[in-house]
């Protein structure tokens, strides 16, 4: 089953103190300011009145190195995650495929705690499995073999060790190569696998998914297991895009338009 309509009579707002909420794929960048904005709210508004808030990858359009913290529009994300963090809620990370070179640096700015993939959560009685959602597209084998390239540690040694200015040159191309390579696949192609998922399930021992990645927001129930995909922002666009889940101290489960209202 698929469901994302937003229920009209649901008042844009989250359960009083809901446990965890989770985002992912916002592509912060400075050339989209709505974007920025409305995440900014949703710190404040929302992610203030949880006790957990995970991040679940591509928080960035792309991140060369924690030698780029200083730069004005990091600054602006670090200083309004921090200010979350300081307020008692605990700020998790796990690396999406824009923002893999995020490292300690940027954690301890940020007031955060980077997690490996897969990463389990407890929350009331649901044990949830997280993932940024990249590494389940396994169909597309391009794709998966530059991932695992660019997640070597040897590679990032290297590629650290550049100037920051050439390592922005080159993500500038890989991202548009990376623009053509997508207009010659298809949506399935680029969508998590089956197979990958099934194994995700059995590796964590759990029945419950939460990844993003795939830009395709979606409840996913089959066999008993629940599997929901985090939409990506774009306030920029028409039309606006974006939203987050949030998960209450029973460990049930709601998802959220950029509004806040209730998707059923």
């Amino acid at each position: 089953m698929i469901a994302g309509q937003a229920n009209p009579a649901t008042p844009p707002s989250l359960p009083a103190r809901p446990v965890a909420l989770f985002i992912s794929d916002l592509h912060l960048q400075e050339s989209h300011p709505r974007t920025a904005d409305a995440f900014f709210r949703f710190l404040v508004e929302h992610a203030a009145a949880a006790r957990e808030l995970y991040l679940l990858g591509d928080l960035f359009e792309y991140w060369a190195g924690d030698d780029d913290l200083a730069a004005p529009f990091h600054q602006t994300i670090i200083r309004a995650i921090r200010a979350v963090a300081d307020s008692g809620v605990a700020v998790f990370w796990i690396a999406g495929n824009r923002d893999f070179l995020v490292s300690q640096g940027f954690a301890d700015a940020a007031g955060l705690t980077l997690l490996a993939e897969p990463h389990v959560a407890t929350i009331g009685a649901r044990r949830i499995a997280l993932v940024h959602g990249d590494a389940q597209c396994t169909a597309d084998a391009s794709y998966m073999a530059f991932r695992a390239q660019v997640r070597d540690p040897a590679w990032q040694q290297q590629f650290l060790a550049m100037p920051l200015a050439q390592r922005k040159a080159i993500i500038a191309g890989l991202r548009e190569g990376s623009r053509e390579a997508h207009a010659g696949k298809t949506m399935d192609i680029m969508d998590v696998t089956a197979d990958a998922v099934d194994d995700l399930f059995a590796a964590t021992a759990t029945d419950t998914i939460i990844h993003g990645h795939t830009h395709r927001p979606a409840l996913h129930e089959a066999g008993g297991k629940r599997r929901y995909v985090l939409p990506d922002w774009e306030p920029d666009a028409e039309p606006r895009r974006g939203g987050w889940i949030a998960v209450d101290s029973s460990g049930a489960i709601t998802r959220h338009a950029l509004d806040g209202a209730l998707l059923v």
